[in-house]
């Protein structure tokens, strides 16, 4: 795509975007997992409430994001600096401790056969986030490929990871509802902790520069 504008204003451009985008997504995922948590114990839903402990990480991941933009708007360098690195390996600890609280509570929950209050939270919650995680993916990706930019590219595909998360919180809720069973909400829980896990993972490659995350998503949002 031929831009017309200036080298500078480009990337005045591009700084003003990519930083409302991570702005947005650090606040939204702040509300989301404060909501979730909450709602999350007072329903006695597993998968909710670590759908939001999930989100809380997703808080520290985007912090990483915003002062890469940050610093990439003073020296305009995509390679990670030290903060960026800490911030992510943070993120991958708390994944995978996210990870085996979330395994380890539905499997004694499926034991003792609890189930939740209501899921009805659960339903809103993830109807919110799907779109709202859709907007940014649709916004990241127009902004990264119009400035080539392969940070917020990789950015985007971790936003879909974040999708996934939320389509799993309103099957699983959505499922509950529907039957009754208490056993769909720790299959949603067990759902939530292999993408916790997975994202963990990536969290880790990317500390160590390996920059496009989530996968095969980088190259597969490259295409579009």
């Amino acid at each position: 795509m031929q831009n017309s504008q200036s080298p500078n204003t480009g990337k005045a451009s591009f700084y003003r975007w990519a930083t409302a985008l991570a702005l947005i997504t650090i606040f939204y995922n702040l509300v989301e997992g404060l909501v979730s948590v909450f709602f999350g114990i007072e329903d006695r839903t597993v998968a909710l409430f670590g759908f939001g402990m999930d989100s809380f990480v997703e808080v520290i991941s985007g912090a990483g994001i915003w002062h890469m933009i940050r610093r990439m708007r003073r020296n305009s360098s995509e390679d990670q600096g030290r903060f960026e690195g800490t911030a992510l390996r943070i993120t991958g600890t708390a994944f995978y401790i996210l990870t085996i609280g979330l395994v380890f509570t539905a499997l004694a929950d499926i034991y003792k056969g609890r189930r939740p209050a209501t899921t009805l939270w659960g339903i809103v919650v993830a109807a919110v986030s799907i779109v709202t995680m859709w907007m940014l993916i649709h916004y990241k990706v127009k902004i990264g490929k119009r400035f080539s930019s392969r940070a917020l590219l990789a950015d985007a595909a971790c936003t879909k990871t974040c999708l996934y998360l939320s389509i799993v919180l309103l099957i699983a809720s959505f499922g509950y509802e529907a039957t009754g069973l208490g056993l769909m909400d720790s299959l949603g829980a067990i759902g939530i902790a292999i993408f916790s896990f997975q994202e963990g993972r990536e969290a880790f490659r990317k500390a160590r520069g390996e920059l496009c995350c989530c996968g095969a998503q980088c190259s597969d949002l490259n295409k579009g």
